[in-house]
């Protein structure tokens, strides 16, 4: 929010977000929409754990259990996880490189209404006749036999919020090339920065196989073609390498950002420089690189044969070694530090053996003779969620903290902040260890209800209380965002102290024009560097001048409206009883391509920005 939005009236703001092209601001859409679908998937989570509290249960049916299981998967991770991480890479990457703005702010914005619109439409799925119910990977032998629109739902919400994840990494990938300010080498960017690099090279690579499958899906689904039809030729097999082609990336996708604000947390609070950068970058780069070798992991019980089952076990055991880099560095960041427990150290102290735990048991699931014991039990489940919870959720939860008075001008209560802490930390290690075993002992994935005298109650009934735990640490949370946006007390440009990158040299929350001189970056820890010298700011590399910044504009929101009318319209048109479908198709499709049009004619240079209002600023001016 940037200091002139924040004097204007309700209405007004509203304007301005819906047709911002403000990366601060896009950061805070972000947030929010992350935020909402993050507490949609909470309840969904909820649901299942209450389902599986007690053998026998009848709180929800089968084919509901199946819905709300697909739902909290698919939103958790495309919806809820992908989305946060964008916050940060938006909040935080431009002004850490020294940049005004990304290299595409209109393609930021409408980067996100496309993820907006895609859960969106994905969500009324529930009011619409029934969720997508073949779960999150949606294989394609039970996709093609789900009845009703669940699956449409499905496939074109993906689609479309896809696009806009695809659009948001390529964006970064140039805005991280092309906009570093002056000085800062790829060798002195920070460690945040790098790892959003990465991830954009692995969003440009990994997201099209996934438009690829959901294409074919779609084809299948609506117009009759036989891509994943055995009876008729088609291989279901094919989905399944298309997925996870795009699906163990995006483990990396998710990780890495955390990775990169964990790296900017530990020195911070260990008042340390980062133990090892160079390897650490190194290690980033590695598993990017092998991210693309292990996709086939997930499939060693489908007939690969002993040989791609030997190669891929052998890829995904050699990814443990750059994490393993890691771990070591963050230890040894913190070895001999002046370490300040504050909420966000808490999170990255905590994260290092939730994580390693994680890793570990995914070095047991890469045996291949052994994962075919492990397979779609719950000792799978416990895996994959110690390294999503344990590492990503952890991340975006000190990241919220860690970041916010940057973001918003405010600090969150650290007291709130343990408490939620304390409950998420211990909640989630309640609902999760006890899984390992339950899987051990035989209990399948994906399972409705099971009986009684199997030896599943106690770890089952101990899982849902810790399910209850992380719902009222969230719960925590919401009330120390409000109580601290209700009192609003503002903060100074390195609340935390001892800040050591140049986005703690700015104002919290930024002017929107970021930096009034692009800084000169004299090495790593540029703003530590300065301080060490006794300035109070950044060496400029620029004398003040004026500033040129884009147009805001609707037409993203406009855009991303006609493909989720248009959505309707190709999901429906299969029925044949439905006369309205083709039109509301076209009508979805004229209204995106128009708004495509007119945006590629008109005259559109943006507008500069005074020096002598730049100036104004510093005095509290209009600026």
């Amino acid at each position: 929010m940037s200091s002139y939005a924040q004097k204007k009236g309700f209405g007004a703001t509203v304007w301005d977000y819906l047709t911002t092209v403000d990366h601060k601001k896009i950061a805070i859409l972000y947030l929010m929409a992350g935020g909402f679908f993050f507490l949609v998937g909470g309840l969904e989570a909820l649901i299942i754990r209450i389902q599986l509290a007690v053998p026998n249960n009848d709180f929800v049916s089968a084919g509901l259990y199946n819905e709300v299981l697909t739902m909290h998967g698919t939103t958790m991770i495309f919806l809820a996880a992908m989305p946060l991480i964008f916050a940060f890479m938006n909040a935080v990457v431009p002004l850490q490189i020294g940049a005004r703005d990304v290299a595409f702010p209109f393609l930021n914005s409408l980067g996100f209404w496309l993820f907006f619109a895609g859960g969106v439409f994905l969500n009324l799925s529930w009011f619409l006749g029934g969720a997508p119910d073949a779960g999150w990977t949606s294989y394609a032998s039970l996709a093609m036999a789900s009845k009703g629109h669940g699956i449409d739902f499905y496939v074109l919400g993906l689609q479309i919020s896809g696009a806009g994840t695809l659009i948001g990494g390529i964006n970064f990938l140039v805005t991280i090339i092309n906009m570093r300010a002056p000085g800062m080498t790829y060798m002195r960017m920070p460690l945040f920065t790098w790892t959003v690099f990465v991830t954009s090279a692995l969003i440009l690579f990994a997201f099209p196989a996934l438009t690829v499958g959901l294409f074919l899906m779609l084809f299948d689904r609506m117009f009759g073609s036989n891509f994943f039809d055995v009876a008729n030729g088609g291989n279901t097999i094919i989905w399944e390498h298309f997925f996870w082609i795009f699906g163990h990336p995006e483990v990396y996708i998710l990780v890495l950002p955390a990775f990169g604000i964990f790296s900017e947390i530990i020195p911070h609070f260990s008042r340390k420089r980062l133990f090892g950068y160079s390897s650490m970058v190194f290690a980033t780069v590695l598993i990017g690189f092998l991210g693309f070798m292990v996709w086939a992991h997930h499939m060693f019980t489908v007939g690969l044969g002993p040989i791609a089952n030997a190669i891929f076990a052998v890829a995904t055991m050699a990814i443990a070694v750059p994490t393993g880099i890691k771990i070591f560095n963050w230890l040894l960041t913190m070895w001999g530090g002046s370490i300040s427990f504050t909420t966000p150290m808490l999170y990255a102290v905590a994260f290092i053996p939730t994580f390693v735990a994680g890793g570990v048991t995914g070095i047991m699931n890469a045996a291949a003779t052994a994962d075919y014991q492990f397979h779609d039990t719950y000792f799978v489940v416990a895996h994959f969620h110690y390294v999503i919870v344990g590492g990503v959720v952890f991340a975006l939860l000190a990241g919220t903290h860690y970041y916010w008075p940057k973001m918003f001008g405010t600090m969150l209560s650290d007291f709130l902040g343990k408490i939620t802490f304390w409950l998420f930390f211990i909640g989630f290690h309640l609902t999760f260890f006890i899984q390992h075993f339950l899987g051990l002992m035989g209990m399948p994935r994906r399972i409705w209800k099971f009986l009684p005298g199997q030896g599943l109650e106690t770890g089952n009934l101990i899982s849902s209380i810790g399910a209850g735990f992380m719902g009222v640490a969230v719960i925590v949370l919401l009330v120390n965002v409000i109580m601290t946006q209700v009192k609003g007390v503002k903060v100074s440009n390195d609340p935390w102290g001892d800040g050591r990158t140049i986005e703690w040299a700015i104002p919290s929350p930024p002017p929107f024009y970021n930096f009034k001189q692009t800084p000169l970056i004299r090495g790593l820890d540029a703003y530590w560097l300065e301080k060490m010298e006794g300035k109070k700011d950044l060496t400029p590399a620029e004398p003040i001048g004026d500033i040129h910044m884009p147009n805001n504009s609707i037409l993203p929101v406009i855009i991303s409206l006609g493909l989720f009318i248009a959505s309707f319209g190709a999901m429906y048109q299969s029925d044949g009883d439905k006369a309205w479908a083709i039109p509301v198709l076209v009508i979805g499709m004229l209204i995106t391509l128009g708004a495509m049009f007119f945006r590629s004619v008109i005259d559109d240079h943006g507008y500069h920005v005074h020096k002598e209002d730049l100036m104004d600023d510093d005095k509290g001016g209009k600026a």
